[in-house]
């Protein structure tokens, strides 16, 4: 079992950090805002300003490993809240010492380019982690959906049935248990071949993306059948795919066609379309938890 961070509590001190693109320096306050309004208190770190802006990353690679390890090592931290995705978190992931992170569990939140820091915490920290919105779209305001899943992230309570919508399809029906993992379908595949490869084994894989081109999808998603990580897992949950038009409709694949001949020969349980991903609403998911999902009666609970 992976460790479950201790929930955070009204007023516990949050790291703010950017792990990955640089956010624009306009959204910095309304974000320190929205954290406050939350009930918790941010500490802001360096790789959050503009003036270590390093080309199209938050801050130089050794600024933002800098940055969450110390938001991990230090006690008076609580947790930490990566403020927005984009790229470049890939490239931290061998300046870390995992192996002290996995003495210092605190809940880590966010989404997207995050995906590389959750396999490297759910596998070389062995602790638990969450797929959740980040402040840098929170000052933009929350339905109620997804502030009711973020609260129950940042505080405690995301055990239990999850309640997905309306939307959720059933791609093959069937039952599976097992740890929850994945995220984005492109950062998953960047990490193949990497020390941090996402093991799927007996796992319920998670896959979301946004901006890509159906063929693009396709290839992503060939890459991980080819590495056998839908033989390995116990089940599939697809979330949103965002902006994720074929290139051309008439001699285009759709995502349904594509998911049907490189997911479903796996012979797993899918759900497809749940509220998870670049969207609104959107769930928060623990990742590194125990699931069980019942794709025909279209279920997901979390087990711890």
């Amino acid at each position: 079992m992976l460790i479950t961070p201790k929930p955070l509590h009204p007023g516990a001190r949050v790291a703010l950090l950017d792990a990955s693109s640089a956010i624009p320096g306009e959204q910095l306050e309304p974000s320190i805002a929205s954290i406050r309004a939350m009930g918790l208190e941010p500490v802001v770190y360096p790789s959050c300003y503009d003036a270590n802006r390093h080309g199209y990353f938050a801050a130089t690679d050794a600024q933002r490993a800098a940055d969450l390890r110390h938001a991990f090592v230090d006690p008076s931290i609580d947790g930490i809240l990566c403020i927005r995705g984009g790229y470049g978190a890939g490239r931290l992931l061998p300046m870390l010492n995992w192996a002290e992170i996995a003495c210092h569990p605190k809940r880590l939140f966010g989404y997207s380019d995050v995906t590389a820091l959750h396999i490297a915490l759910n596998q070389s920290a062995r602790m638990v982690s969450y797929h959740a919105p980040m402040p840098g779209k929170w000052s933009d305001g929350l339905d109620p959906f997804t502030e009711d899943y973020l609260r129950r992230a940042l505080f405690g309570g995301l055990t239990g049935p999850m309640d997905m919508g309306s939307q959720t399809e059933t791609l093959a029906p069937g039952r599976a248990e097992g740890i929850l993992c994945g995220g984005n379908l492109s950062l998953i595949r960047d990490g193949l071949g990497t020390p941090w490869e996402i093991d799927t084994r007996g796992k319920i894989l998670f896959l979301e993306d946004i901006g890509e081109k159906t063929y693009r999808v396709d290839g992503m998603l060939t890459q991980l059948r080819n590495a056998g990580k839908f033989h390995d897992c116990a089940g599939v949950l697809l979330g949103a795919w965002t902006d994720c038009p074929p290139e051309n409709p008439e001699l285009a694949l759709l995502l349904p066609e594509i998911f049907a001949e490189l997911i479903l020969p796996a012979g797993k349980p899918v759900l497809a379309n749940l509220p998870c991903g670049h969207i609104l609403p959107t769930m928060s998911l623990p990742l590194g938890a125990p699931v069980r999902m019942d794709a025909g009666a279209k279920t997901l609970e979390v087990l711890a």
